[in-house]
């Protein structure tokens, strides 16, 4: 499969972060763990590095989204392609009110929709319709609703899952055997650059379809600079005590045995750069 974008990925996110500001024996392998009870769950320590869980932001439980065009399974011209989205009781471009807001970066420009294609970084948007440039061949598209500070709407109808063929795929173009209601992992945030007080507390967020986490089901492995996290619980996660530099974050979803689950973005590792 095409890896879809089109032009350089790197002028997208910078545009983004120039729009984004905060307004403030395996275990001995892996060094030494401490677990702090916390409000909204357990938080782990490792090498330094401690991984939070959290729930209190606000919830939008009857807000919806419907991608209306491009139409699943549709062919669209080459080149810039249309997406047109239809919102109910979720207003874009507001700021979401919770202290997360100034805890960790935060768009100025509001609520929007992320859009991921075949797992590439997403791009935002504040608008419900948008043009977006996308290679030819055939692409998984995934979209969901955004609070202001990149943290995802996780219930049903808060997100769209569809293939879609952009132009005329090349001859000797493999086609695309993703399941749409298979298991799934994709990945969200982080992405970038953190500087600052942004540096501080980093959201990890990451978004699941057609699957379910917990203490004896899948998890996710959540590798970050070498250290492997466990999470069985699909919530963002507030990373601290990254060191200035480059950071890598790998997320596979896996099974209750610890075997990765079939998919082809289902193992992901990202690198992102952490300012002091």
């Amino acid at each position: 499969m095409a890896l879809g974008l089109l032009g350089s990925c790197s002028t997208t996110q910078q545009a983004e972060t120039a729009a984004t500001t905060s307004p403030a024996d395996r275990d001995a392998a892996l060094g030494a763990q401490t677990t702090t009870s916390t409000v909204s769950g357990q938080a782990q320590t490792r090498n330094g590095i401690t991984l939070t869980p959290f729930d209190d932001s606000p919830k939008f439980p009857t807000a919806q989204m419907r991608l209306n065009s491009p139409v699943a399974g549709s062919t669209v011209p080459s080149g810039e392609v249309a997406f047109s989205y239809e919102l109910t009781n979720f207003q874009l471009t507001k700021m979401t009110a919770s202290d997360h807001a100034m805890q960790m970066a935060n768009s100025m420009k509001g609520q929007h929709i992320h859009n991921i294609v075949d797992n590439q970084p997403y791009t935002a948007h504040y608008d419900t319709k948008f043009t977006k440039p996308i290679a030819d061949g055939q692409h998984v598209v995934l979209s969901f609703l955004s609070r202001s500070y990149h943290e995802s709407l996780k219930h049903l109808g808060a997100y769209d899952l569809r293939v879609i063929t952009v132009g005329t795929p090349a001859a000797d173009a493999t086609p695309s055997t993703f399941d749409v209601k298979a298991p799934a992992l994709f990945y969200s945030r982080p992405k970038d650059t953190y500087a600052g007080k942004d540096a501080q507390k980093i959201m990890l967020d990451f978004y699941l379809v057609n699957t379910t986490l917990g203490d004896s089901g899948n998890k996710v492995r959540a590798t970050i600079n070498g250290t492997e996290f466990m999470l069985n619980q699909w919530l963002p996660y507030m990373m601290e005590g990254l060191p200035a530099g480059q950071a890598t974050i790998k997320l596979e979803l896996l099974d209750s045995s610890g075997t990765l689950i079939p998919g082809p973005y289902n193992s992901v590792t990202r690198t992102i750069t952490v300012a002091p």
